[in-house]
């Protein structure tokens, strides 16, 4: 264990063990963020997406800097898309990317699915070594993966999550961790969401009051980069 370190947060400040938090990067591909991708193809808009880049990069260094594990997550399907499910399956019908390859038979398999562009991590958003990568089909990051396995093997407590979208995959996860008591931090200024801002808030909302805390990428900055100079000079 380290020394534990307080994160200024709303509705109060979170206190956490470096050793026992991870950062959890959620689906920072060109799906959600590049033009041509699923996102503004289906008219989403991806304006913001230069800002949560360099935002999301920022935490990164931070938490690596801070030795704080970092975990990247990549949404989408295998190319046959057999983990999107048969029609019986809800995501068949509220999956916008799978309703739009289906109306443009001439983008299957470019949209989300790996292999694709579209799938890939942005450029600015790449894992070091020794970090962390797991594939999705769902919103949630626990969904169908071994995110939670690993975070109960490293002893992992709390979550810093960032990334897109604020109140699709992002927001899942949090639900899903709060479930599964961890502690869940998200950094607001680190995410986007998929329309206007008063989804945002939405989001913001709810995680401040029934789910979790949420911060901003100075602040979260700022705490880890005290507790590295403490530990520097340790």
């Amino acid at each position: 264990m380290s020394d534990p370190i307080s994160i200024p947060a709303r509705p109060e400040p979170l206190v956490c063990d470096p050793a026992r938090t991870a950062l959890v990067v959620i689906d920072m591909q060109h799906a959600y963020l590049s033009k041509g991708g699923y996102l503004d193809l289906v008219g989403f808009g991806v304006e913001g997406s230069d800002r949560v880049i360099d935002q999301v990069g920022r935490c990164i260094a931070a938490a690596r800097a801070a030795n704080i594990l970092v975990i990247y997550l990549q949404n989408g399907f295998d190319p046959e898309l057999t983990q999107a499910g048969p029609e019986s399956s809800p995501v068949y019908h509220k999956s916008n990317p799978l309703k739009f390859m289906r109306a443009n038979p001439e983008y299957r398999g470019k949209l989300i699915t790996v292999g694709s562009r579209d799938y890939e991590l942005v450029d600015a958003i790449q894992p070091a070594p020794g970090e962390i990568v797991l594939h999705k089909s769902r919103y949630s990051a626990f969904c169908g993966t071994r995110l939670e396995a690993l975070l109960r093997g490293r002893g992992i407590t709390h979550l810093v999550v960032a990334g897109v979208n604020t109140n699709v995959c992002v927001e899942s996860t949090i639900r899903d961790g709060f479930h599964k008591e961890f502690f869940c931090l998200m950094v607001g200024d680190a995410t986007m969401q998929a329309g206007d801002e008063s989804i945002f808030r939405a989001t913001c909302h709810n995680i401040e009051n029934f789910l979790g805390w949420t911060t901003d990428t100075d602040a979260l900055c700022e705490a880890l980069a005290g507790d590295a100079g403490a530990e520097s000079s340790a």
